[in-house]
């Protein structure tokens, strides 16, 4: 039968997506069992669990899966790298297949699970085969593509600083631990304060938050959209200062579509062009590392024309 069992392995998180011959997506199941909270049957357990019903069919795991924690470790490949070079490099144990991530000597830096995303950014959309790509989370990552091989990235821990910020610093006395995000107004405030922050950076406004609360200018049930505004724009600027930011194209954005919407509008008040929004793409970076490697069940592709050969 052909057809292939996508496997998206990362820190808190499994999610397996099963695809047909020409791989569309046919069923995807998600548990909360990554790599440090894995059920009591393991890592071979969770994936008997979460594929349970489902055909015999080729498997293939990205992400965190891959690490020294993961299942097996699988080396980081150094840039540059495209997809043929990842996709040569995959490594299978207990009939797992997993892909190995990325390493910039530059940095250094590292990336897991990114690194497919972007294949399956560009076969979806060849023409970022030539751009910058923005990947927001706990851990954001800026991508630089030539020719469709990664040659340089970098990562920011804004989502990261952010939980940090709210949960266990001053700034965050007095705020409801379960606020929800809903003064955009206080969003886009933040954004601007970042934005305008200069050489100084957003070290130098992060304390008038507290300052502006105690004043009343700042509702503590606003702080959590304030800062998320603040670093969101701190990244924007701090990209820009280091010449990252693309100027004669748009910037492509992929992540959860929440945190996508939040960039997009900070984006919107930094003046930066993006290009259209993408849905989740590693499903077709793991189709085409499959496809690639001549792994059984992937005989049929999706574009490719971006993805360097």
């Amino acid at each position: 039968m052909s057809g292939l069992i996508a496997l998206d392995w990362g820190t808190s998180s499994l999610r397996a997506i099963r695809m047909d011959a020409d791989g569309t997506v046919l069923e995807t199941r998600r548990q909360p069992w990554g790599i440090r909270q894995l059920p009591d049957s393991g890592f071979a357990g969770a994936l008997e669990a979460v594929t349970q019903g489902w055909p015999a069919l080729t498997r293939i795991a990205s992400g965190m899966i891959g690490s020294r924690s993961g299942w097996r470790e699988v080396a980081y490949l150094d840039l540059p790298a495209g997809g043929d070079d990842l996709a040569g490099a995959l490594e299978t144990a207990d009939g797992l297949t997993i892909v190995p991530g990325l390493r910039n000597p530059r940095g250094p830096d590292v990336m897991r699970g990114e690194e497919t995303q972007i294949v399956g950014l560009m076969a979806l959309h060849p023409t970022a085969a030539d751009a910058t790509v923005l990947l927001p989370g706990t851990h954001s990552k800026w991508v630089s593509l030539r020719q469709g091989r990664v040659v340089d990235f970098c990562t920011l821990m804004t989502g990261e600083l952010f939980a940090l910020l709210r949960q266990h610093s001053i700034l965050a006395a007095g705020v409801d631990a379960g606020a929800v995000f809903d003064d955009g107004d206080a969003f886009l405030d933040g954004v601007r304060q970042a934005r305008d922050s200069g050489a100084a950076g957003v070290l130098s406004r992060l304390f008038a938050t507290r300052a502006r609360m105690l004043d009343g200018d700042l509702q503590p049930a606003s702080i959590p959209d304030y800062l998320s505004g603040l670093l969101i724009g701190e990244e924007f600027r701090s990209m820009r200062a280091d010449r990252r930011m693309p100027t004669d194209q748009p910037l492509w954005l992929i992540g959860d579509a929440a945190l996508c919407a939040r960039y997009r509008l900070a984006a919107a008040e930094c003046s930066i062009a993006l290009a259209p929004a993408v849905d989740d793409t590693a499903a077709a970076g793991l189709w085409w590392l499959a496809r690639a490697a001549g792994l059984p069940g992937a005989t049929t592709s999706h574009s490719s024309a971006g993805v360097s050969r």
